[in-house]
């Protein structure tokens, strides 16, 4: 075939097939425009009737959503699952990790974090073993012989054995270590008997000895290096802690100088923890030497939770999102009146404030259910007794209790004596929210019963200064921390309003020959029974001598923005003791089958 031939077959075969793409170009037009374009204005017509069914259609899937979603509590449910970073905020300063030194509310929360005791709190406020396996007392009631857990570890990784727990109490001992402490422990003869087992010789029977092994145990093997002298001051304490509780030290950052400053101690869960890995993934300690900053941290979601507030700050109040714990305290608040002071020096006048005032009143001035303290034991402890609990709000006993001892009302319906001069003293007290509000209910009843009572508030350091000085105050409104063990000898035995004492907690300066006796001997006594017998000595006299005016039991303000599962509203002994059980603590969430 020629070249010229091919040319024009080529041509003609082009030419066919620009004549039938125009052709079907031009019946697909017309099919547009025929079947498209003339029937839009019926389907505007059916507008009404396309939405109805896409409103149909909506609904039947929302249902059908909603309908799982239900469903899913028949066989799933929602329940706390590990993982989750916790941050706790809390008003204070950071100044030592070491449980030989913790003194402060931030001190002792890192503190019990990164150390293990031998005996703990669990989070009913029972002693429990933390470290220690068992514990057991011999037949004279003076020596105490402490079993330790196989196989425990320093997060270092060593072991942990008796001779690090007889190295901590011999610390504590030694004057030069200078510890909080060391009045506890003189002499007691701690000996580690082998590996796993202490023996605590005490000079003298005392039944409430275990709860006095609840203090941090540090390793020997660290700090028996550290020049007793200069332990305060090691950086053991405050840059690389090693303990044997549930958290691990991670790291420390300061930011902000003075009243800005925020301390953050970064903690991490210790796998070799005896009781367990903890469930949270990390906890890290926000201390904020200013409340309000740590009020809007909160707020601005930088923490997860905060403690140490006094009130409830209205800008949570009214958070739905919060979560409000009110931890009760084993402890109790108290007006102590000084017995050595001229107008308390009559029991008779003591007891007629007491009948005068009114507890309820103060309870309900709290904004918050606080459990009432109407003796000198808290209700639920070991020889509590109502037969004799403190009677308020009988204003007629009052009143012939104050005539039997010589007062009268004069015509300005006030007491006053033989002499004319009126029933005064001062009332001091830490100048808070709360004791504030107490102190206005009590000043008001007390007055309006015909007594003048002037109201004095006061610094903490202030505070502290008049309480350690005695002479200044006829009354003051304090918290004690009492704990599980009705061991009260410390506030009320005669010994301890002695100047020479090197605690002198008996604030009331209270001085009664057969208190004394009840309370030596109780504290001595092994036998449950006999120890209650003792204590009904004790409750009976000082119901009749009426010290102070036994009022409730504080709370521990714990504010959270999620559920954290694991704490409870159950009483504890110390702040600290809300980690009683944080190896179990958890705030995330998951869908499980049921």
């Amino acid at each position: 075939m020629s070249l010229h031939l091919l040319r024009l077959r080529i041509r003609r075969f082009w030419r066919r097939r620009i004549i039938l793409v125009r052709g079907r170009l031009q019946a697909g037009g017309e099919s547009f425009e025929r079947f498209g374009l003339a029937r839009l204005g019926h389907l505007r017509a059916s507008w009404k009737f396309l939405a109805v069914w896409l409103g149909l259609l909506v609904l039947v899937g929302g249902l059908l959503i909603s309908q799982v979603v239900n469903l899913r509590e028949y066989y799933q449910k929602l329940v706390p699952i590990p993982g989750g970073r916790y941050t706790e905020g809390i008003a204070g300063t950071f100044t030592t990790a070491n449980p030989l030194y913790a003194v402060s509310d931030v001190d002792t929360t890192v503190s019990r974090l990164v150390f293990a005791s031998l005996l703990a709190f669990d989070d009913k406020g029972r002693l429990t073993g933390d470290l220690a396996e068992s514990w057991k007392v011999d037949s004279s009631g003076s020596t105490y012989t402490v079993s330790l857990r196989p196989d425990l570890k320093w997060q270092d990784g060593k072991p942990l054995t008796a001779a690090d727990v007889a190295y901590t109490y011999q610390t504590i001992q030694n004057p030069d270590v200078q510890s909080p402490l060391y009045f506890s422990w003189r002499g007691i003869t701690v000996r580690a008997v082998d590996a796993r087992t202490v023996s605590f010789a005490l000079p003298n029977p005392l039944s409430s000895f275990p709860s006095s092994l609840t203090n941090g145990i540090v390793p020997e093997h660290i700090l028996r290096e550290v020049d007793p002298v200069d332990l305060r001051s090691a950086s053991f304490n405050t840059a690389d802690p090693v303990g044997s509780g549930p958290f691990r030290w991670g790291t420390i950052g300061v930011s902000g100088v003075g009243n800005s400053a925020v301390a953050q101690i970064s903690l991490a869960p210790f796998e070799g923890y005896w009781a367990g890995v903890p469930k949270l993934a990390s906890l890290s300690i926000y201390a904020y030497a200013d409340s309000k900053a740590m009020v809007r941290a909160y707020q601005n979601q930088e923490i997860t939770a905060m403690v140490g507030l006094e009130e409830l700050p209205s800008e949570v109040a009214h958070d739905p999102q919060s979560h409000i714990y009110n931890v009760p305290l084993m402890a109790g608040v108290y007006v102590f009146f000084r017995n050595d002071s001229s107008v308390f020096r009559d029991a008779k006048v003591r007891e007629a404030l007491v009948l005068a005032a009114n507890r309820s009143e103060v309870l309900s001035s709290l904004g918050y259910a606080a459990i009432a303290v109407d003796e000198p034991l808290l209700k639920g402890q070991l020889a509590y007794d109502g037969r004799y609990a403190q009677s308020t709000d009988k204003l007629d006993r009052a009143r012939t209790l104050l005539g039997a001892a010589g007062w009268k009302l004069n015509a300005s319906h006030r007491w006053a004596n033989k002499k004319g001069q009126v029933l005064t003293f001062q009332l001091v007290l830490n100048d808070t929210p709360e004791y504030r509000r107490v102190a206005s209910v009590l000043a008001r009843e007390w007055s309006a019963f015909g007594v003048d009572v002037r109201v004095i508030l006061q610094g903490s350091a202030d505070f502290q200064a008049t309480l350690a000085g005695r002479s200044n105050y006829d009354a003051a409104l304090y918290g004690i921390s009492i704990g599980a063990d009705p061991d009260v000898f410390v506030y009320w035995d005669s010994s301890q309003a002695d100047p020479r004492s090197p605690t002198r907690l008996n604030f009331s300066d209270y001085r009664s020959v057969t208190a004394d006796l009840a309370l030596e001997s109780a504290r001595t006594r092994l036998n449950q029974n006999l120890r209650v017998l003792k204590y009904q000595s004790f409750l009976k006299t000082w119901l009749q001598d009426a010290p102070a005016l036994a009022l409730y039991e504080p709370r521990l303000l714990y504010i959270s923005h999620d559920k954290v599962y694991g704490l409870t509203n159950a009483p504890i002994a110390t702040d600290a003791d809300r980690f009683g059980n944080v190896q179990n603590w958890m705030i995330n969430t998951g869908w499980v089958t049921n």
